[in-house]
This record gives C-alpha cells, sequence and structure tokens, in this order.
C-alpha cells in the first residue's frame, strides 16, 4: 500500500515533467490509456481465468469507464496542466468528502453529526487551499481549479454508480473493464494533439514521465490496490489515501521546486483530517 501511496503521489510531478517536456496534456493522456489498458489487459489474463461478463454489465460497464475514465481524466489532466501538482493534490483530496455528502443526499448513507462536522472542516480547508497566497503557488480560482472540482464531482457520480450497481466481478477485472471502455473516448479526444505533436521535441523525461504515469501510477497502483483489499480489508486500505497529497507535496517540491505556504500547509490539514473523520461511521441505508 505504500507503493500505492507513492505511485499515485508521484503521478502529479509525472505528467507535470512531461507537459514540460512539451507532451500536449490530451496527447499524454490518450497514450498513457492506450498503453495501460494494453498492459492490463494482459496482467488480468495472467492473476485471472477468463470468463464471460456478467448478464446486463456490459452497458453499465460502458457509462463506468467512460465517466469514471473518459470525462474525470480529462478533468483531472487539463486541470493539473493549469494549476501546480501540489493544489491539485489537495483539491482531489477531497473526494471521499463529496462522495459522503452525495450519498446522504440520496439516501444511500446516513451522515452523523460529526460527519457533517468533518465535511464543514474539509470543506474549508479546500477554499483555503484554493484561494491562499504563498510560496510558489498563486492562489485564486481559475480555469484549473473549475476543472479539478469538475474531476472531484465526476469522481462521485462514478462511485455512487459503483455502489448503486454493485457488479458481480472481480475489483481487478471491474477496474480493467472501466478503462477498457473509457480509453477510447480519451484516445479520441487526443487524436488531434496526437497528430500535431512534434515528437522530436519531446524530452526524454518526459517520455519517462509518461511511462511512470501509465505503467505504475495506472497498472502497478491498480493491481497493488487490490491486492492490498484482499489482504488488509478496504477500511484499513482506504486510510492509506490520506497520505497520498502529503508524499505528492514532498515530491513536487524536490522535482518542480514548488513550495506551498504555510496557508496551504494549514488548508491540506483540515482537509485530511475531514477526510478521516467523514470515513467514520457511515451506515449503508436498506
Amino acid at each position: 500500500m505504500l507503493l500505492v501511496v507513492l505511485f499515485w503521489a508521484g503521478n502529479f510531478t509525472a505528467a507535470k515533467i512531461a507537459f514540460n517536456g512539451h507532451f500536449d496534456p490530451l496527447a499524454f493522456t490518450a497514450i498513457r490509456f492506450a498503453l495501460g489498458s494494453a498492459v492490463l489487459w494482459l496482467v488480468v489474463r495472467w492473476a485471472e481465468r477468463p470468463a464471460p461478463l456478467p448478464h446486463g454489465a456490459f452497458w453499465r460497464l460502458v457509462w463506468l469507464g467512460f465517466i469514471g475514465n473518459t470525462v474525470y481524466q480529462l478533468c483531472f489532466i487539463e486541470g493539473l496542466d493549469r494549476t501546480s501538482a501540489t493544489k491539485s493534490s489537495l483539491i482531489l483530496a477531497g473526494m471521499p468528502v463529496v462522495v459522503t455528502l452525495a450519498a446522504w443526499a440520496m439516501r444511500i448513507e446516513r451522515v452523523t453529526m460529526a460527519q457533517r462536522i468533518a465535511v464543514l472542516v474539509a470543506t474549508v480547508g479546500v477554499i483555503i487551499v484554493v484561494l491562499g497566497r504563498g510560496g510558489s503557488i498563486d492562489g485564486g480560482f481559475g480555469a484549473g481549479e473549475v476543472l479539478l472540482f469538475g474531476a472531484v464531482l465526476t469522481w462521485a457520480v462514478y462511485t455512487l454508480l459503483l455502489r448503486r450497481w454493485t457488479l458481480p466481478m472481480s475489483s481487478l477485472n471491474l477496474t480493467a473493464w472501466t478503462m477498457y471502455t473509457g480509453t477510447p473516448g480519451l484516445v479520441i479526444a487526443g487524436i488531434p494533439a496526437v497528430l500535431h505533436t512534434h515528437w522530436q521535441q519531446i524530452s526524454v523525461a518526459a517520455w519517462a514521465g509518461l511511462l511512470y504515469s501509465a505503467l505504475l501510477s495506472l497498472v502497478a497502483a491498480y493491481v497493488l490496490w487490490n491486492r492490498g483489499v484482499a489482504l488488509l480489508g478496504a477500511a484499513r486500505t482506504v486510510v492509506y489515501n490520506t497520505i497520498v497529497p502529503l508524499v505528492a507535496t514532498i515530491i513536487a517540491m524536490l522535482a518542480l521546486h514548488e513550495r506551498p505556504g504555510v496557508i496551504h500547509v494549514v488548508g491540506g490539514v483540515l482537509i485530511l483530517l475531514g477526510v478521516l473523520l467523514t470515513g467514520k461511521g457511515a451506515a449503508p441505508e436498506g
């Protein structure tokens, strides 16, 4: 699970390095998912015996892939391109809070008073991170922040659909299928950028960033995450997600020379505290 944290946290910096090395974000994402899907297909064939899809699952998998990969990744990668790796990781850290609120609104889960306070704490933290100024990270609410919030909302929809549909598939196979069905949209969106890419200008570091993002952050992290859930249980593995923004910030400081201000640190602590408290006491309804 610590490897998963490292791979996911490093993805913010790896993508930034690729962009700085003349990789267009859409071309980067198209190639990343095409390569990741091919490798994950081989991993699934090796790890699990081929089995037909459950009856009626195909179109649900198409929607899950479109929402959870196509739309989410487009919002994420374009948002990351427009703001810092540190701020991006902190905004995305608030995902569990949005999922909890949405699940409560849809009567999927009951939300306790303590959880409502936790949501408020995390929300204040996000506002501080977005608007705070200090260090080398600019404050303000721009296009990058809007796109990242769109990614958070999209992931919340994806998560709620997963809970509603509960497809009888292994978590690895489900992850693979949502990647298969989400990749075509990303490839189509990236084709113009791929055709206009000046490949000779792309640096070695940019190619390394792409390979890291595709093979480690995408494939290896998903496989290890599923293994961690099987060995430790979902509740214990989810806690590791809260470490990702901290590690992402440290990596961005070392590799990209980003310097978050004290106000960003305060906001990040509030977000992580809110996320940890939000995850306690949730009870499914019905």
